[in-house]
């Protein structure tokens, strides 16, 4: 049976000039802090890649904070700025935002934070008239992800950035489903921290980086030894960090892979009951997600495995969770559909055929049919 994987949102397989990099790496196994001449050597090559990285999104140098990916980026960054910043008790983030970002919020009420939750449309785009409205004298920071991991929408993260520039207050974007698809330029963008995970885009896992502007006022959340100029202790994975440096190099086929996404979304709106979940204009160019009415996601992603197609039914950062999709919530979905999503995420390194495609939708049609005969839910039935 062909296997055919679709859930590069949670993470893409190591493109082959990137497992060529890695055992390159291998073989420079000093560390970077060690005054000796091995570990200026492995120094040396790891300036190299945080000066790579930093030109790829028009930084300098010494504003890439190396750390083990996104989830510890979004924390550090707010956890950091609150610890810098103790007198600014008030947070912004959008109702659509990563459980990494959702949940360092709670744990900063319980230390008599305030956090406001801007609301989205039905496409998943933010509120920036209620953004304007409630930001505060005290306001530390407003936190809104480029691209939204389960529904692909991207939000106009250079006019939240402008609103934030005007009111003075620090503006943080994570941009982990963004990186390397979109054209990040941080100085145009105008955003002050960033967060960045390189398992996304076929580097390896437990990788990523934190970009903080020069002038940013932020103290670290993980003290030590005094790496990454002290702001982040702890030997750098530097194997992480060169398959990171070497990812970015990769051509991208977007226009390839826009194509099939467009293809697959056109045939499963056929399907009856079925919805496209996000704006399908203002979508990442690879992300699908679809409800399908009356019929659960999960048994859906577990028939289509059984016929060698990988999805998921969502994120796969909640996906242990039995509660539903708070970015589906945020966004209105009826509760015929709620239950029944399902997230295919294309990736340029595995380009469909025509006859994977066929495969795809064939499979997702007959299996949806097969769910919703079994389903005491009917579309167009009057409930």
């Amino acid at each position: 049976m062909q296997k055919i994987y679709l859930d590069n949102a949670a993470t893409t397989e190591l493109a082959p000039e990137v497992k060529k990099e890695i055992s390159r790496c291998l073989d420079l196994y000093g560390n970077p802090s060690s005054r000796h001449s091995v570990g200026k050597e492995a120094k040396i090559e790891l300036e190299k890649a945080r000066e790579k990285i930093a030109k790829f999104i028009n930084a300098d140098s010494e504003e890439i904070i190396f750390t083990s990916g996104a989830t510890e980026s979004n924390n550090f960054a707010i956890k950091g700025l609150a610890l810098a910043n103790p007198k600014k008790k008030h947070i912004i983030i959008s109702a659509i935002e990563h459980p990494s970002v959702i949940e360092v919020c709670e744990d900063l009420k319980k230390q008599d934070y305030e956090i406001d939750v801007i609301s989205v449309d039905s496409d998943g785009i933010v509120n920036l008239d209620e953004l304007k409205k409630k930001i505060k004298k005290d306001t530390l920071v407003v936190s809104v992800m480029h691209v939204n991991n389960e529904i692909g929408t991207v939000q106009p993260i250079e006019e939240i950035a402008r609103i934030c520039k005007e009111k003075k207050v620090i503006f943080h974007s994570d941009c982990v489903q963004s990186f390397g698809k979109l054209k990040i330029d941080v100085k145009k963008i105008g955003a002050d921290m960033i967060s960045i995970s390189g398992h996304k885009i076929n580097a390896m896992k437990g990788v990523g980086f934190l970009y903080i502007k020069q002038g940013i006022k932020i103290l670290p959340i993980i003290n030590g030894g005094g790496q990454e100029n002290n702001m982040r202790s702890g030997t750098e994975n530097f194997v992480g960090i060169m398959s990171l440096a070497k990812a970015i190099e990769l051509k991208r086929k977007e226009v390839e892979v826009e194509k099939s996404r467009n293809r697959i979304i056109d045939e499963l709106l056929k399907i009856p009951g079925a919805k496209l979940n996000g704006s399908k204009e203002k979508r990442v160019y690879n992300n699908i997600n679809f409800s399908f009415y009356g019929i659960e996601g999960e048994s859906l992603q577990m028939l289509l495995d059984e016929e060698g197609i990988c999805i998921s039914t969502g994120s796969a950062c909640s996906s242990h969770s039995l509660k539903g999709s708070h970015v589906l919530e945020a966004i209105g979905i009826d509760k015929f559909h709620f239950n029944g999503s399902i997230r295919i995420t294309l990736d340029s390194l595995n380009v469909l055929t025509k006859e994977q495609e066929d495969y795809v939708i064939k499979k997702v049609k007959d299996n949806v049919e097969r769910l919703t005969k079994i389903s005491p839910f009917k579309f167009g039935e009057k409930k």
